[in-house]
């Protein structure tokens, strides 16, 4: 289901732990880490959409969430030609996207990567807020970097100090250590299908070709 502008109605999901870290998906059989994201059948709402691609991509139920807040507007991003079946280039454009903003009211263990029998996920982690966009796949980011601004403003009160939104979206050559990924505590528990990579960074894998991105 395209709009009249060639862009696909799509959702994406910022989930939150109790410390204002963020879920944090590996592609799988990629190293491209990115959030929960999937398209908006005709029929759904935004809301619908998005506890469905909550429940197909991580497991979770809608009594293991609250919605924070969303975006106001639709977000967008072209997806580039060659990542683009042949049969859809010339009608296809990209995606337009509502982002949610969701509080985890249930615990780790309540996370299943492998939900279907069409995993979108092979291993997940908790990353700070501003996650490192460097593993995002290129023509993401700025989404990312708008939604995750956005949203800031609804962050649940911690201790939490996040000098990033202080100072403005971070550049990203600038303070690259201070952006490294927080290594998993100890106590961390895995769900059904979740491998711990310490170390996501690497190249975007190719297979994400022809599956429009989504």
């Amino acid at each position: 289901m395209l709009d009249r502008d060639g862009f696909r109605p799509n959702v994406g999901i910022i989930l939150l732990n109790q410390r204002n870290q963020v879920f944090w998906g590996k592609r799988i059989r990629t190293h491209s880490w990115q959030f929960p994201q999937g398209g908006i059948d005709r029929g759904e709402s935004p809301e619908q959409a998005m506890f469905r691609e909550l429940h197909e991509e991580i497991g979770l139920m809608p009594e293991h969430v609250r919605i924070v807040a969303r975006t106001r507007d639709w977000l967008r991003y072209e997806v580039p030609e060659r990542y683009i079946r042949r049969d859809a280039r010339g009608h296809y454009k990209g995606q337009k996207q509502i982002w949610f903003l969701l509080q985890l009211t249930g615990q780790d263990w309540n996370l299943n990567l492998r939900a279907t029998n069409h995993p979108e996920f092979d291993a997940w982690r908790w990353n700070d807020y501003w996650v490192p966009l460097d593993v995002v796949v290129e023509f993401k980011r700025g989404v990312y970097e708008m939604a995750l601004r956005e949203l800031a403003r609804y962050l649940p009160h911690s201790d939490h100090r996040n000098r990033y939104l202080r100072s403005g979206m971070r550049t990203r050559d600038a303070d690259r250590d201070g952006m490294q990924m927080p290594m998993g505590s100890p106590a961390m528990e895995l769900p059904p299908g979740a491998v711990f990579d310490p170390n996501p960074q690497g190249q975007i894998d190719e297979t994400v070709k022809g599956k429009h991105a989504s």
